[in-house]
């Protein structure tokens, strides 16, 4: 049987998970995160992508996070997202016009400001579009 871990995801509006899990996969402020059991306790920052979950019979599920806190301690995991929103409740259509958006929204920026602000409306749309995809791929 595969060692496992407690892993919770959870964001402002609600609890998206909470379960056994073998590994986790995740996109932290300095690269790609893989959590397995027994890491090293961990703190971190995490950016626009996804939560790469496969549970405790080897399933897998992915969810979408708009940035966050990743906390690692022995025996269980935790991801508090901004925003969480599981890969199959993510609407495609809107994301792309999402992604448009912030592209154009570049193009036409005339200061520092408001570039950041398109920069991180297209990494999040982009994360989407990914997640989708992922998703799609899975089922």
């Amino acid at each position: 049987m595969a060692m496992t871990f407690h892993l919770d995801v959870v964001s402002a509006e609600q609890q998206l998970f909470s379960g056994t899990v073998q590994s986790i996969q995740v996109s932290g402020s300095e690269g790609e995160l893989g959590i397995r059991p027994n890491h090293a306790p961990l703190l971190t920052a995490i950016k626009p992508g996804m939560v790469r979950i496969v549970k405790q019979h080897g399933d897998e599920e992915i969810i979408y996070i708009s940035g966050g806190v990743l906390e690692v301690q022995p025996g269980a995991t935790t991801v508090l997202a901004d925003t969480a929103i599981r890969g199959n409740d993510l609407d495609e259509a809107r994301a792309l016009e999402a992604k448009r958006k912030a592209e154009e929204h570049m193009n036409s920026s005339h200061g520092d400001v408001d570039f950041a602000v398109a920069s991180a409306e297209l990494a999040k749309a982009i994360a989407k579009l990914r997640v989708i995809e992922l998703t799609k791929k899975a089922m």
